[in-house]
Formats: C-alpha cells, sequence, structure tokens
C-alpha cells in the first residue's frame, strides 16, 4: 500500500471556529479527502459541540463528503436531521446502540453511508457480528471527547484485529482510525491496516498551515508496496 492510498479527513473539532468556512475550504484545497464533524451531546461524552446547522454551513463550503462523526445517546433520533443537513457518511457508536443493525439500516435508508466506530475500551467482539453491514469502521485511538489527546499506545494491534477480520470475511468497509493521530502515530495505524485517518490538531494546529500538515501527514503515510 502507498501513502496516496489513505485517506485524510480533517477533523473541524480543532479548528478555528471564528472562520470555521475557511478552515474547511483551507482542507480541501490542500487535498483532503473526507471532512470529519464531530457532535458531541454533553451526554455520551463531556463536551457538547456543535448540530445540524453547523453541517449544513460547511456543506456550503466543501465538495468533499462530510463524515459525521455522532458521539451522542440515542443516535436514532437524529439520524434524519443530520442526513438532510448534508453528512454523506454518518458514524454511531457501537456503545450508544441497543439495536445496531436498525441503526444501519435507517442510515442507509436515506442513501448515506453507515459507519461504526468503538471506544479504546470496546471489544471487537461488540461489532464483528454487523462488520458486513457497515461502509465504515471507526476505531477509537483515544478516549472521545475532547480534542488534542494523546494515542493510546498499542492501538494499532486492534486495528490489525479489525482489519484480519475484515480481510478474512470479504467486509468492504472502509478502517477508519481517530485520535492522536499525527506524523508519528498514522503510520502506525496505517500499518495496520487503517484506510483512513482522522487528524484534528495534526492539521489545525500545526505551525506552518493547513496546507503543510496535510502534505506533511501524507509525507509520513509513504509506505512500501505490498
Amino acid at each position: 500500500m502507498t501513502f496516496t492510498q489513505i485517506k485524510l479527513a480533517p477533523s473541524i473539532l480543532s479548528a478555528d471556529f471564528a472562520r470555521l468556512g475557511e478552515q474547511v475550504a483551507e482542507a480541501t484545497r490542500a487535498g483532503a479527502d473526507y471532512i470529519h464533524v464531530d457532535v458531541m451531546d454533553g451526554h455520551f461524552v463531556p463536551e457538547i459541540t456543535l448540530g445540524t446547522r453547523i453541517v449544513e454551513a460547511i456543506k456550503r463550503c466543501t465538495q468533499l463528503p462530510l463524515d459525521v462523526h455522532l458521539m451522542i445517546e440515542q443516535p436514532e433520533r437524529h439520524i434524519a436531521s443530520f442526513l438532510d443537513a448534508g453528512a454523506d457518511i454518518l458514524t454511531v457508536h457501537a456503545e450508544a446502540c441497543t439495536h445496531l443493525h436498525r441503526v444501519i439500516e435507517q442510515i442507509k435508508e436515506h442513501g448515506a453511508k453507515a459507519g461504526v466506530a468503538i471506544n479504546p475500551g470496546t471489544s471487537v467482539i461488540a461489532i464483528e457480528g454487523a462488520l458486513h453491514w457497515m461502509d465504515l469502521v471507526l476505531v477509537m485511538t483515544v478516549n472521545p471527547g475532547l480534542p488534542a489527546q494523546k494515542y493510546i499506545p498499542g492501538s494499532e494491534k486492534k486495528i490489525a484485529r479489525i482489519r484480519h477480520i475484515m480481510d478474512g470475511r470479504g467486509v468492504k468497509a472502509e478502517l477508519s482510525v481517530d485520535g492522536g493521530i499525527n506524523t508519528s502515530t498514522a503510520p502506525l495505524v496505517a500499518r495496520a491496516g487503517a484506510q483512513v485517518v482522522v487528524a484534528g490538531s495534526a492539521v489545525y494546529n500545526h505551525p506552518e498551515g493547513v496546507e503543510v500538515a496535510i502534505r506533511k501527514l501524507r509525507e509520513s503515510l509513504a509506505l512500501p508496496e505490498g
């Protein structure tokens, strides 16, 4: 696999919200593949972030797919509104879904791609039986809810385990990783089998700006063929 095959999804959680549209446009021009939008409710995770009106506004600033990550309780109550707002991929947490298959089907009925995330302390078993229904699997490598956290060492073993299961079963979903991703950790998760890396601080807090940050992330992902 080469670095050009790994997708980058800048997370706007670390962006400057005073000029959010500009920051989304900067990431788009710099060659990002997705825009990752973290939605937090103050219950499933400690922080409260944004809602559907911000998603609508972001949609007007980019042609890239919006990868909307719902870190909320009872996500099934809000799926239709976020999809109407412009989400192209809607990711829910396995820990927040009593009936995971039903929620995945609800997303797909609206014509969007369905993702499922698992927290660092959640076993792969929680999603193993549902992998073939998903379009995206999101492995959290920090505990969700706050920006600029450090990658949890050893998370690549979990990523590799999921990659092995997906390949063995012919699962076509994308394997995405979110949390503490930078030029040091991105190669670790890519070698473990990640196809999408979500990066917030490494993109939006880089001293040389978004374009340089994304270029350096891509350079760090220059993996050998095979």
